[in-house]
């Protein structure tokens, strides 16, 4: 029995040895550089693609909290709009309440004048009608007509004297 050997040393390996170098080596230059360019550039896209996500992200957060601080800060204008406006009404308000009240009282003050002006009138034309009426009485009494001027001096006297008295 003779053995074999597995492998034997011939032109035939020497050959495929060579060639499978060779293949080897026209596969690393023409494909395995530029298909690890090709995934290089990849990654990198890969990489700059997540930066700018990343930037876009931290942009998106900051433009949102500024977005929050400026709907904060015009709630807070607004308010602060509302509580002018409030206080604005309540002091055109109390204007308007003592401005009415001034009037009252000045409607109140004149009426009151012209209710002591009326009284005046009322008591002279009593005055008057009071001294024609003494007037007629004395005339008739006395059957005689006295100088009208002189009676209507006694009888304003006497109605001053009793008006006085009063």
């Amino acid at each position: 029995m003779e053995l074999k050997p597995l492998v034997s040393i011939t032109y035939e390996l020497a050959f495929q040895i060579a060639n499978t170098i060779l293949i080897f080596w026209i596969i690393k230059k023409l494909l395995y550089k530029p298909v690890m360019k090709i995934v290089n550039a990849r990654e990198s896209e890969i990489k700059a693609d997540m930066e700018e996500g990343e930037r876009n992200k931290a942009e998106g957060l900051a433009l949102k909290k500024a977005y929050e601080e400026k709907v904060g800060l015009a709630k807070r204008e607004g308010q602060e709009i509302i509580k002018q406006a409030k206080l604005r009404a309540e002091s055109k308000s109390e204007e308007l309440v003592n401005e009415a009240k001034q009037e009252a009282a000045h409607i109140k003050e004149k009426a009151n004048e012209e209710i002591v002006k009326e009284k005046q009138k009322a008591m002279n034309d009593i005055k008057s009608s009071v001294s024609d009426i003494a007037l007629l009485a004395a005339a008739k009494v006395i059957k005689q007509d006295i100088d009208k001027a002189k009676h209507e001096e006694l009888i304003n006297n006497f109605i001053n004297e009793v008006g006085e008295a009063k």
